[in-house]
């Protein structure tokens, strides 16, 4: 209790003297403008405020206080427990209930929703596409994409897996931790079809053939456990040897490229060749055409000669073949050297004049 309150005036160690004095034996201090205990005002009693305030307070609620500390309790216990009840699902997300820990059929949607906590709870889960990455580029020292080629080359090979989940419910809970199931099945899908095939495949030829064969063993394997994820796609980022036989490699890179640059040279060249050997081949072919063309065409100019002449023989045998006759003679003794023999005198002379025209025309030649 405060010292006004005391027996006689005095301090809590003071005695009944009457004489107010303090708890060593000496009177409060008073203040510097009161005369004595009428005179000076004495400090605002702490426990009065105290008890003042509670009384207002109880005057405020209904039923005198004694009520009205349960109302408000009650309030506050509603709402912490309205708090827990209403939640909130986002557009990227689905929710899934779970009555006394069994999760229930159907899936919340976004929006707000409602349940019986604590004797209902609800998880969450993003439905949106997201991205799981394997190899090395999340850690420098990690042996994740080292995979081991069917022509024995090692390969480090950073891949990303695309997914969505298709099922909230089975992805909480058929799997205890899907993301790393997830990891482990997609580098070991990937290591089987690395394992079937040439380093070469993987590196430029047959990469995106690689990423859908890994992307029907992952998408398999996830059914199988009942996962409820959907792979979207698989995308082969990076393939490249290890640091320790790069420099081998790129050699042999080279001399793979040099080897490709060869053959497209030779391919050019025999392709070149082939274009004269074809151009030559079809002038040969023009030229036996015109050939047949020119034969034939004189074969059939002789032929029809031939059946004038026959039709004029028909219709005057003896002349025709007197003129036959006389032709072919013609061109027969036109060019030899001709002596005339007569049956009664022998041999007649006669005037070369073939030859005195050869004689003339060799001497005005040499003249001039």
């Amino acid at each position: 209790m405060p010292w006004s309150n005391q027996n006689g005036g005095g301090g809590p160690w003071g005695g009944g003297n009457g004489n107010n004095q303090g708890p060593w034996g000496q009177g409060p201090n008073r203040p510097r403008g009161g005369g004595g205990n009428g005179g000076g005002k004495q400090p605002p009693d702490l426990e009065d405020i105290i008890r003042k305030g509670q009384d207002r307070f109880r005057n405020m609620l209904p039923g005198g206080g004694n009520g009205g500390v349960a109302v408000v309790l009650a309030l506050v216990l509603g709402g912490f427990w309205l708090s827990q009840a209403i939640y909130t699902v986002q557009p990227d997300e689905r929710g899934v209930e779970m009555r006394f820990g069994k999760p229930k059929d159907e899936i919340s949607g976004e929006g707000l929703h409602f349940h019986l906590w604590p004797f209902e709870t609800v998880e969450k889960v993003k439905v949106t596409e997201q991205q799981q990455n394997i190899g090395a580029r999340a850690s420098s020292t990690s042996t994740a994409g080292l995979m081991l080629t069917g022509d024995q080359n090692i390969v480090n090979v950073q891949f990303s897996v695309l997914y969505t989940v298709s099922d909230p419910k089975a992805y909480l809970f058929n799997l205890e931790t899907p993301p790393q199931t997830l990891q482990q099945v997609a580098e070991s899908a990937m290591r089987e079809v690395v394992g079937r095939r040439p380093a070469q495949d993987i590196f430029r030829d047959q990469r995106q053939q690689i990423a859908f064969d890994v992307r029907n063993i992952i998408q398999g394997t996830m059914d199988t456990y009942g996962a409820g994820i959907a792979i979207n796609s698989v995308a082969i980022e990076d393939a490249a040897p290890p640091r320790e036989v790069a420099d081998a490699f790129d050699e042999v890179q080279r001399a793979e490229q040099d080897e490709d640059r060869f053959v497209e040279e030779a391919n050019q060249y025999a392709n070149q060749r082939l274009g004269q050997a074809r151009g030559q081949a079809a002038q040969i072919r023009e030229e036996a055409a015109a050939y047949k063309d020119r034969v034939v065409k004189e074969a059939e100019g002789e032929a029809q000669r031939f059946v004038s002449i026959y039709d004029q023989y028909t219709k005057a045998p003896d002349v025709t073949r007197k003129r036959l006759y006389l032709e072919t003679m013609e061109q027969v003794l036109k060019k030899s050297n001709k002596v005339i023999v007569d049956d009664q005198q022998g041999v007649v002379p006669y005037l070369p004049l073939n030859e005195i025209g050869r004689m003339g025309s060799q001497q005005t030649q040499g003249g001039k």
